[in-house]
Parts: C-alpha cells; structure tokens; sequence
C-alpha cells in the first residue's frame, strides 16, 4: 500500500483550498495541512485502526496498522480479519436476540479498499481538493449580491437508485482546478434577458438544426455539385453569431450582411473541385485532369462573359494537350500544371460561380430566420402555460466593482420534465424522450462540481439533469453528428501549461471555454443560457473586465479572431482617452505558430513587478490600481512594449502546442 494515503493520526493531514468568498483573490492559494480529528472508539484503536484520508477520494477511510488492512467504512467490533482469519473461525459470534442488533444494511457493509483506489495515478494530473471552511484571515471577496453562499453537498434526488448514483460525482481522472478563484473584476451588472433553456425547447431547436445542415448539404450538392466544405457550418455558425443581434443563442436571425464571408469563402475555395493533398505522381496526375475538366463544365453551364467562355476552354486545351503528350512528367511538374490552370481559370469560374453560391449563403440564413421564429414561438408558450412573465423589469443596479460571477438569468427558470439517467461502463447516459446524449463519468463530476458552485436557484439539484441534459445537447448540434466532426472546438491547452500560466502569470479566466474544457471555475463561453449554470459570464466579446489575468485561445474561426484582437485592443490601445496612462493593457502575450523551422517571437515587458492588485484597504469594493500603459510597437503587429527598462524586459517563451493562447494582464484606471 502506497504511503501517500495514509499515516498515523500525527501525520495525517487534508488539503485545505480557498472556500468562495474568504479569501485574498489577488494570491493564489496554495495547499495547507490540516490534522484529522480521530473519532474512533477506544476499542478500535487498540486493535491498531485508525481514521485516514484519501486525497484520491477526498473522503476518509480507515487503516489497521497491524495488519495493513483499510476500509471505507468504520470496522464493526467483533468481525473477523479477512487477512489472518479469512474464514472468520476466530470471530465473536453475533447476539441470538436480532432485536437487540440491528443488521446493517448491505450498502453499509464494510468495502475493502481496491488496490487501483489505493495507489496514487501516475499519469501526473491534478488530483481533487476538498473545500474545509475556515475563519477568514483577510478582506471578504466582493461577489454579487445575488449570489448567496455555496449550495450544501446533496445529491439531486433521494430514491435509493439516486443515492447509488453518489459514486458518479468521484473522478479518477482530474484536468481542471476549480479551487482557484477569479481575480477578474468586471462592474455590476444586471441579469441576463436571455430565456432559461428547457430539454423541450432543445429538442426542438436541435431537430430545426439537423434539418438545416441537411437543407446546406443539399443546395451544395445540388447547386455546385460539390461536398460541403467540411465543418463550414460550424464556422459559419462561430462567424454568425459575432454579427448576430438576433435572440437565439446558436442559430443567427438579425445579421448584416446576411451573405456570410465565412461560408462563401469556403465554398468558393471548393469550386470547381476540392483540391487535397497529393503524395504520389499519378494522383496528381488524376487531379489536374479533374481540375481542367470540371472548370470547363461549369464554365459552359453557367452566364459567363464570351472573353471567361474563351479563356478558360483555351487552358484547359492546352491542359489535356500537355497531357497526352508529356508521359515522363513527375509530381511536381503536374502540381506546377494545376497551380498554373488554377491562375489562368479561377477568376473566371469564380465569376461565373458567385451568384450561385451567394444563393446558398442566403438561402441558408433565410431558413435559419424562419426556424429561430419557430423555437421562440415554442419557447414562449411554455412559459406562458407556467404563468412565467416573458419580460421582468430590469433590478436597479447598484454601480460597484465586483469579481467576476457566472452571468444570471432574469427570467425565471420553468419546472423541468424529468430526464432519465444510466451508466453504461464509464459513461454517464442521459436521456430525454428518446434523444440520448452521453458524457464520460469524469466529466459528469466536473459538471456536478461547477453547478454546485455556481447555481443558486437549485441547491436540491432537482434541474440538474435536465440542465445537463440541455449543455450537452446544445454544444453536440453545435459541433455536428459526423464522426469526428467539430472536435476541434473543443480543444484545450495541457494541464501543465494552465498550471504554469497561473503561477507566473496569475491567470484565473479563460476568454473561450466551455463546462466541459474549462480549467478554471470562471470562464467565457459561446451560450450564456445553457453554461450560466456551470459558471460560465457568457460571450468573450460581451465580457469587459477592469482588472484580472486572462487567457484566451479562440476557436479557428478568422472572423472571430479578429472581432476578439478587436475588442481586446480597446482595453489596450493607449491611444485611447489621449494619454499613454490610460491604456489598460499591463502585459500582453501574442504565441503564435510556428513557421518553417524558425519561430514568431512576441516580446513582453512589465513596467511594474507585480500584477494589477484588486485589495481595498478599507474592506468595502475593490478599487484597481492604476498601473502604467502598454503601447504597440508600429514595426511590427505581434510585438508589445513599453518604455525601456532594465529590469522589466523578458522574452515570450515559445510553445510547442497546437493551439496556442493570447495571455494578458489588463488593469484599470484609478
């Protein structure tokens, strides 16, 4: 048995974590012993047990230091060792009079120990912490004043079935923190009006948007005759929704243009063929001649001016002439072919293509309009038959500095139907009128946890289900049902790279995250409705802190990214207010990806030691102190100085992962 796990009652010791609300944000918590109070009866002790805890767990258990015995649950006296006596021959027999003792009941029986529980992982990840509260030592955390104390620990239901389903809520397998708190400090804001998610209104939006996808497949297919592109929707949807003022929080309804430049420009990419990846001289040699022969069918399909009509039937004569002449001809001399065909043709077939594809482009968002009436409509109707009001007076907001706390809604949420739930090895099956979505267990504990912290209209957990029912839903129309599609969206840094973003860099937020890849308890995400539940602020462009450490790592979607560098620069530009004081930027990291064998370097400065603090001597709200501006350098777009000093100058380390982030530490002004 592994020594990490136990010891005797002067060694043994919990970890201790920062409880919400009674600690300094501005410093990360590092863990602290904490000796544990040994209950045991004096007979128990004298047979060698003793109280243990299971920082694996996070419960206690109980060990026998003489036969190195251990036990979830208290020995009962007079039972046998299972190790020197395995047949209980040397047992205390039980009492005759069955009134006199009660039986236990079978879930109580003493569970030995598994030998996988016993030993520490060795894949390194972070193990879980427990919350003990303690006396706070230092100035009270400002959170909403909506938002009262942690829920207690209870399980959503109290059937005998539900209280099986405790084993549920203990990962093996943890890649996040959730004890570290924000040190974002963001204004008071009022509740959201966006409405509370109902499994009946996702089911409904989900069947509109699997219809929706099948309608754009259809018009490809049927209009240029190609595939569509492959995760364009998705991006389409990423881009959408950067413009989109509409009311539904996946599908777009109020965009301008309505023609988007995502979709167009991956269609367009694709047309006449889609061009891939060539390894060998005769697959090469097979594309070339699909090239040359689809841009003459389009170009003869389509209204195209007599001058594309000849330009491009004369090169792709030319092409099949070179063709079945030239024999000898390697890979490079056919790619060399193509990218020649694809100069002298592309503006044309282009051309010829536009109004087509803008068709497409159109037709889809016009579709989209008419199915995000239809969810409204439905949505609308169940709070009517509830007797929930669809607009609430908005609440006088008191105007104070506050640490970040997950967005809230200001319509009340309905009775939620009931959702049923099983296991099937290690994952977690909810299901929802047939419509089954599934989560690993790991990640349905992490789902737990953050609605445990962050909830506050159900501490009974009775919606919990439903709620994840509805997460999980939402983000799997949003990623596609085809095989492997939209995982990409879903990726996230190493563990080792957020553990080493807050300890030097004092990072707590992360810009674009979700429940299901966010490290840190507090995090911006694409749907406030669905994710305001598991301690989400809602959208990264929606969201202007005052102070704090964030990262962000955004989606691959270009009209995203540039909206997000967009909205960062206004916090950042110290152009703004006129004054070089005034920018808020403290420090800025771009990491870019690698190019070829060398690397985008991104230099850093700060011009003061530490990082923006958020204490209030006086113990009411926080007031950020003012700290000198961050200027741009014009020689070069992914470079952040400031003034030369001799001590606050430092080279931005590179990074070898796929995604890489943008790190900032951004401070207000006094």
């Amino acid at each position: 048995m592994a020594n990490e796990n136990h010891g005797s009652p002067r060694e043994e010791a919990s970890l201790l974590s920062h409880s919400p609300g009674t600690s300094n944000q501005s410093q990360p918590c590092s863990p602290k012993p904490v000796r544990l109070v040994q209950d045991l009866p004096e007979e128990l002790v004298h047979a060698g047990w003793e109280k243990c805890w299971s920082r694996r767990e996070n419960r206690p258990y109980y060990f026998n230091r003489f036969t190195n015995q251990s036990l979830w649950e208290m020995p009962v006296l007079g039972q046998h060792d299972v190790i020197s006596d395995p047949l209980g021959l040397n047992a205390t027999p039980l009492p005759q009079d069955s009134s006199l003792v009660e039986p236990p009941p079978a879930e109580n029986k003493p569970r030995k120990r598994q030998l996988s529980e016993e030993q520490p992982s060795g894949n390194g990840v972070k193990k879980p912490k427990i919350d003990i509260p303690m006396t706070p030592t230092g100035p009270s955390v400002p959170s909403s004043p909506s938002v009262p104390g942690t829920p207690t620990l209870k399980i959503w239901g109290t059937s005998p079935e539900d209280k099986q389903q405790a084993a549920l809520l203990r990962p093996t397998e943890v890649y996040w923190d959730l004890d570290i708190q924000t040190n974002a400090v963001i204004k008071h804001r009022g509740p959201s009006e966006v409405l509370p998610p109902h499994p009946e209104v996702e089911l409904l939006r989900s069947q509109l948007i699997l219809k929706l996808r099948q309608h754009y497949r259809e018009l490809c297919q049927q209009r240029e005759g190609i595939e569509p592109p492959r995760e364009s929707f998705n991006r389409w949807m990423l881009e959408r929704k950067v413009v989109d003022k509409g009311s539904d929080p996946l599908l777009p309804s109020n965009c301008e243009p309505v023609v988007s430049p995502s979709m167009f420009r991956e269609i367009m990419n694709d047309i006449p063929i889609r061009l891939s990846r060539i390894k060998f001289r005769e697959e090469a040699k097979r594309l070339l001649f699909k090239y040359a022969e689809a841009a003459r069918r389009l170009i003869e399909s389509r209204s195209a001016s007599p001058d594309s009509r000849k330009v491009v039937k004369w090169n792709v004569e030319d092409t099949f002439s070179w063709l079945r002449k030239d024999h000898s001809a390697s890979k490079e001399d056919y790619m060399d072919r193509l990218e020649h065909l694809r100069r002298q043709c592309g503006p044309h077939v282009s051309a010829a293509a536009k109004d087509s594809v803008e068709g497409i482009c159109s037709k889809i968002y016009h579709i989209s309009l008419e199915y995000v009436k239809r969810i409204r409509e439905k949505h609308l109707a169940i709070l009517k038959e509830n007797n929930i009001p669809e607009e609430v007076e908005a609440p006088e907001v008191e105007p104070r500095l506050v640490y970040c706390y997950p967005v809230r809604l200001a319509v009340s949420a309905p009775p939620m139907p009931s959702v049923e739930m099983h296991v099937e090895n290690n994952v977690v099956c909810i299901r929802y009128k047939g419509e089954m979505v599934k989560v690993s267990r790991n990640y349905f504990s992490k789902l737990w946890l953050l609605y445990r912290y962050s909830c506050i209209d159900d501490s009974a957990f009775e919606r919990f289900l439903p709620r994840v029912w509805c997460l999980l839903r939402r983000y799997q129309m949003m990623f596609g049902v085809g095989l492997y599609e939209g995982t990409g969206l879903q990726g996230s840094l190493p563990v080792h790279v957020f553990e080493a973003l807050h300890r030097l860099f004092g990072v707590s937020f992360e810009c674009f995250a979700s429940p299901l890849n966010c490290y840190f308890r507090q995090y911006c995400s694409a749907f406030p409705d669905t994710d305001g539940y598991f301690g989400s602020r809602g959208p990264c462009l929606d969201f202007s802190p005052l102070s704090g450490s964030f990262e962000a790592n955004p989606p691959f979607c270009e009209e995203l990214m540039d909206a997000m560098v967009s909205h960062f620069e206004v916090g950042v530009s110290p152009w703004v207010g006129g004054g070089e004081q005034d920018g808020r930027l403290l420090e800025g990291q771009a990491l870019m990806a690698t190019v070829g064998p060398s690397h985008r370097n991104c230099s850093r400065a700060r011009q003061s030691p530490c990082p923006s603090s958020c204490s209030s001597p006086s113990g009411g709200n926080p007031r950020p102190q003012r700290s000198p501006a961050w200027s741009r350098a014009a020689s070069s777009a992914t470079s952040w100085s400031c003034p030369p000093s001799s001590t606050s100058t430092a080279a931005a380390p590179s990074m070898s992962a796929r995604k890489r982030p943008w790190i900032c530490q951004v401070g207000a002004n006094a």
